[in-house]
């Protein structure tokens, strides 16, 4: 996907959203992070540099650190580069209004090449993040339709558990504010 969907979908007078501009991809990592974001329903936006550009997944009932769990993650249009360190509120009346948290950040390694992945529907991963670690994979659910649904698992390995992620409590990794904090404008 490229920009110009990010950029149709939103009027840049009105959202305090970054617009495309220059892209600072990063020489030697790729950069990962996760949004939380409060809108129409509460969802986690998962987001890997490619390409000059964040690929993009609306995972609804966010990650997960069980390997069991299979999370839905739809496809969403690419995000510009500076999206990474977006964090506020999108006006109601706006597509995607509401609350976005800078959730998780850090940088992913690909396992294999990201690009064959993608394209077959299994991207595998090495997440480093302040809050998500190790392995992880991205699966393309077969079907028709106008999304594009995929899974967002955990891999087994010595960061995962059993239990249900910190989520609902949890502050920025940005800002150290909660969702309510951010919603307020307190700085």
């Amino acid at each position: 996907m490229a920009l110009e969907e990010y950029r149709r979908k939103r009027d840049f007078k009105k959202t305090p959203e970054p617009a495309p501009g220059r892209v600072w991809a990063h020489a030697k990592k790729l950069s990962y992070l996760i949004q939380k974001h409060d809108a129409t329903r509460l969802h986690y936006d998962f987001r890997l540099e490619l390409d000059g550009v964040l690929l993009s997944w609306a995972v609804t009932r966010g990650p997960s650190l069980n390997p069991a769990d299979k999370r839905l993650a739809v496809r969403t249009e690419d995000h510009p580069l500076a999206y990474g360190s977006f964090e506020g509120t999108i006006p109601k009346g706006e597509y995607g209004g509401g609350t976005v948290m800078l959730w998780d950040r850090g940088w992913w390694e690909p396992v294999g090449d990201p690009h064959e992945g993608l394209a077959k529907g299994h991207l595998s991963m090495i997440l480093h993040g302040e809050r998500l670690k190790g392995k992880w994979e991205l699966v393309r659910m077969k079907g028709e339709g106008k999304r594009e649904n995929w899974l967002l698992i955990k891999g087994r390995d010595e960061y995962a558990e059993s239990g249900e992620l910190p989520g609902e409590d949890a502050v920025s990794v940005k800002s150290g504010r909660s969702m309510e904090e951010i919603a307020g404008g307190r700085k």
